[in-house]
């Protein structure tokens, strides 16, 4: 299953919903970054963090005509949540702009998607960094704030999950004076995994193909 394929399916139907065109492509671009990762081997579920009741009601909700063409592909399974999940979870939680349904949704994915090896934007299936800039300043308005000093997405997640259980994460006075400085403020460039999917599948190469060259064009940032 190529994730560019899936990705158009859902945003080419009409818009018969009230959803905004980008939160909707936010979606669309995660949902189809897990199908394809799982048709590599592996479960969609297990890439979303989301019961598959919960996932269905989210797709009827951001793409009501393509709920059958999703439960076709994702299958049952058990969806695992640990504790550092659910910290990454509670601070999404405690800190979304509302609570109502496409954040409570987003709360699981993103969460979910913070375990991967990657840059956030990248894990989410978005473009660039603008995109998550712009999902977490609509979505998650308090978080956006407190990251102010634009520090990267995933370090500021666990960094305040750390701070929230009384523990800090580095050791250094201010960010300034840190030798891991770039580690978790430098640039986040890299290309978007579903174009790295889409040019594998041009390139006919197989899915577990894109799969690995997904996981090894960019170093592992957390």
């Amino acid at each position: 299953m190529v994730a560019a394929d899936v990705y158009r399916a859902l945003m080419d139907t009409p818009t018969a919903s009230a959803c905004d065109p980008f939160d909707r492509h936010v979606v669309a671009a995660i949902l189809s970054l897990a199908l394809a990762e799982a048709d590599a081997g592996g479960s969609a579920l297990a890439g979303l963090g989301m019961e598959r009741g919960a996932l269905l009601a989210l797709v009827g909700e951001m793409f009501p005509e393509k709920v059958g063409y999703i439960a076709e592909r994702v299958r049952e399974d058990a969806v695992d949540v640990d504790e550092e999940e659910r910290n990454i979870r509670d601070i999404l939680a405690m800190y979304a702009s509302s609570a109502g349904s496409l954040e409570r949704g987003l709360v699981c994915l993103i969460a979910r998607r913070a375990r991967a090896p990657h840059h956030l934007w990248q894990d989410l299936g978005l473009r660039n960094r603008g995109e998550l800039s712009e999902l977490m300043a609509r979505h998650f308005a308090p978080l956006k704030r407190k990251n102010s000093n634009d520090m990267k997405w995933k370090k500021f997640l666990y960094r305040m999950v750390c701070g929230s259980a009384g523990f800090t994460l580095c050791t250094a006075p201010v960010c300034a004076e840190c030798d891991d400085f770039h580690a978790c403020f430098g640039a986040e460039d890299g290309e978007s995994r579903l174009a790295i999917a889409r040019n594998g599948a041009a390139l006919g190469l197989a899915a577990p193909q894109v799969a690995y060259a997904a996981q090894v064009a960019h170093a592992p940032e957390r």
